[in-house]
């Protein structure tokens, strides 16, 4: 593993659906803030806190660095996987050698995938209108 020193800031941004976020990462205790809030009181699905901290748990640096993040945009879910690519992208650029880990996760892939925009003459992307025949 690469020595960092303890002033150094590694800044990365992840994205997932139409959420962004920006992610600061420094040598510290473990603490993740998001939007000047506690992760836990930002994400209270237990669900999200153990999909944002996977990238920890793969690379198994789970409480050597502290996370402050800006996210917005999109729903609670995109903003939590955007968290996560951050988060991810983060560590890759502090340690060179975790790419591999990270990358085989899937972790630093950004999730293509969006909205599909609604057509003219349906109700929806896809859902169209009921047929009637008389």
């Amino acid at each position: 593993m690469s020595e960092v020193t303890q002033s150094s800031v590694t800044q990365a941004t992840g994205k997932r659906k139409s959420a962004v976020a920006r992610v600061r990462m420094t040598l510290g205790s473990g603490e993740i803030r998001v939007n000047g809030r506690s992760m836990d009181e930002y994400f209270p699905r237990e669900a999200l806190q153990i999909m944002i901290r996977t990238p920890f748990d793969k690379t198994e640096t789970l409480g050597r660095y502290d996370i402050d993040a800006t996210l917005n945009g999109g729903g609670v879910a995109g903003q939590a996987g955007a968290l996560r690519h951050g988060i991810s992208r983060a560590i890759e650029k502090l340690d060179g050698a975790q790419r591999a880990t990270l990358k085989k996760a899937g972790f630093l892939t950004r999730d293509p995938r969006k909205k599909e925009r609604k057509k003219y003459g349906q109700k929806g992307a896809r859902a169209r209108f009921q047929f009637s025949k008389r």
